[in-house]
């Protein structure tokens, strides 16, 4: 892309052209790669590239923002639209840390930041195959699982959340995503989490089952018009086993509160309460929570190669993990599912942390848990973020700017 396109593509979107030239700006200070032991990854040298623009490598050094508000917010919007775009145009798969989290929680900001990018649908609906057809079970050392999977719920509740927020009804696109979805469940009803460890978004298969249990309460009236025996039959699993299987650690235990917003029916208020507990015990006293204190080093996954397990164990925190934005946000994002009034002491210190800690680029920094290069996280997080405030009224003022 040239820059007069780059120019006419920037007009375009719902955002003040003022900020993006200071974003623009702060991007293009991305970071060299620099050499490295050879047993090192090599470190990139931005993490997404859109046209002139150039996104660097988040890092822990990058300044906080001086005053947090409407313009730093639309900040994150355009880090986010760009690193989704960014993705599209050079890699083009659907995935669980860009175009994924762009495509389930951007939809539901088009009062604030204008309609989210139909380039990224595209690139969805495209994904989806042609002809559903049935999936062979795979092995991985044991391991039972459909491969696949997590690009066929991750696609499927992109698109359903893309219906329920911009369409407002349900794409053939999106039916037919759901029955992909469903040719790679388990036979016990869930959807096997297999592959190399990304911390959050491919862990468990809780995680990941949940996901696809959003996917079919997003999707505009799917569930209530379903008439397929089969299908029907595979949804009963699917709650079936949400319902009843037991924890792999805190992450999975705290996610009820996830699970009882999508599906209410299936989590007594027990289970909620208990959850609720738990998550208030993690919270520090800076006002922020830790996703590392949510699950064992090694029982985030079946199998955590060495690399991941050496990156988590020689942190600088390790021994006490320091607060991180994806955890205080998604922390805040379950109360407020559940009900927790925004005045809530609890959602307030977490709601101060996130406002602290973001960054001049309008990311919340965050050190992946997966490999320590590109930090993808930072991503999901900022995304979390942008989510936990948004469920606490703290977008308003963007929406009330537009009228």
């Amino acid at each position: 892309m040239n820059t007069t396109c780059l120019n006419r593509f920037e007009l375009s979107r719902c955002f003040d052209f003022r900020l993006g030239i200071a974003v623009l700006t702060i991007f293009s200070l991305g970071v060299e790669a620099r050499a490295q032991d050879s047993k090192k990854p090599q470190k990139p040298e931005f993490q997404y590239q859109l046209g002139d623009i150039r996104v660097s490598i988040p890092s822990a050094d990058e300044p906080r923002v001086k005053a947090f508000g409407s313009e730093s917010l639309k900040a994150a919007a355009k880090y986010l639209e760009v690193g989704a775009l960014s993705w599209v145009r050079e890699r083009s798969c659907v995935n669980c840390h860009t175009t994924g989290p762009y495509m389930t929680e951007y939809t539901a900001w088009s009062r604030q930041f204008g309609q989210p990018n139909e380039e990224v649908h595209t690139n969805f609906v495209n994904a989806v195959p042609k002809e559903v057809k049935e999936v062979k079970e795979a092995d991985n050392k044991g391991h039972k699982h459909y491969p696949g999977a997590f690009s066929s719920v991750w696609c499927s509740v992109g698109l359903a959340e893309w219906d329920r927020h911009i369409n407002g009804k349900l794409s053939e696109a999106t039916e037919r995503s759901l029955r992909d979805m469903f040719e790679h469940q388990s036979e016990d009803g869930a959807f096997v989490s297999h592959g190399e460890v990304e911390i959050p978004h491919i862990t468990t298969d809780f995680e990941l089952s949940l996901q696809a249990a959003r996917a079919i309460t997003a999707a505009p009236e799917w569930l209530a018009g379903l008439k397929d025996e089969a299908l029907l039959a595979r949804v009963e699993k699917l709650k079936q086993w949400l319902r009843t299987a037991p924890p792999k650690n805190d992450f999975d235990r705290v996610l009820k509160l996830q699970l009882a917003h999508y599906m209410p029916d299936l989590v007594p208020q027990s289970d909620r309460d208990a959850a609720l507990t738990l998550l208030t015990s993690k919270q520090h006293a800076d006002g922020g929570w830790s996703t590392r204190d949510m699950s064992p080093v090694n029982d985030w996954h079946f199998e955590m190669s060495a690399t991941v397990l050496n990156l988590i164990k020689n942190l600088p925190d390790a021994d006490k993990p320091e607060s991180d934005a994806y955890m205080t946000a998604l922390a805040i994002v379950l109360m407020r599912q559940n009900n927790v009034p925004v005045s809530d002491p609890r959602i307030q210190q977490g709601l101060t942390w996130l406002k602290r800690e973001q960054r001049e680029s309008g990311r919340w920094w965050m050190h992946s848990l997966y490999r320590g290069n590109y930090h993808y996280i930072t991503y999901i997080a900022t995304v979390e973020a942008m989510k936990a405030l948004d469920l606490c009224g703290e977008l308003d003022a963007i929406s009330l700017e537009k009228k």
